[in-house]
């Protein structure tokens, strides 16, 4: 089991985003007021502190949401997930692995910095099977497939 460290939205696609703290899971959809929200498979993305702190091992100044990602996470392993996880947020959401990684087609500003960006190697997306409130310190759990 991890938490939640961070939620953050943006009003446009292609931009660092800002923790807000606090945010709602829509079925169908993603993180109510974020662009990339809709009805895709990419509705929610996650980044582990982890990927973060690789980053800022490489002297970058970085932090929750500058890789566009909506959900940071500590203490779980994203990127061993396979396709179809389901994940419990907080206390009422559920969300399924989507994709593992993206393909960028753009540099974005942290790759220009650092020469290297991890959200292409070690984020997650997925898609909300069951809103809810979600919260930085909230659990963010896998739930076994005998309960899925």
């Amino acid at each position: 089991m991890g938490i939640i460290r961070a939620v953050c939205i943006s009003p446009e696609k292609g931009m660092r985003k800002k923790d807000v703290g606090e945010g709602l899971l829509i079925e169908g959809h993603g993180l109510a007021n974020d662009a990339h929200a809709g009805p895709w498979h990419r509705q929610v993305s996650l980044l582990g502190m982890e990927s973060i702190e690789k980053m800022r091992a490489m002297g970058l100044d970085v932090g929750p949401g500058d890789f566009a990602e909506n959900l940071t996470t500590e203490g779980i392993d994203l990127t061993g997930l396979p396709l179809g996880t389901r994940l419990k947020i907080g206390s009422e959401a559920v969300g399924e692995v989507t994709q593992i990684g993206k393909e960028c087609h753009t540099r974005c500003a942290i790759y220009y910095q650092a020469g290297d960006c991890v959200m292409p190697r070690e984020g997650i997306f997925i898609r909300v099977l069951t809103g809810g409130k979600v919260k930085a310190g909230d659990p963010i759990e896998i739930i076994p497939q005998t309960e899925a």
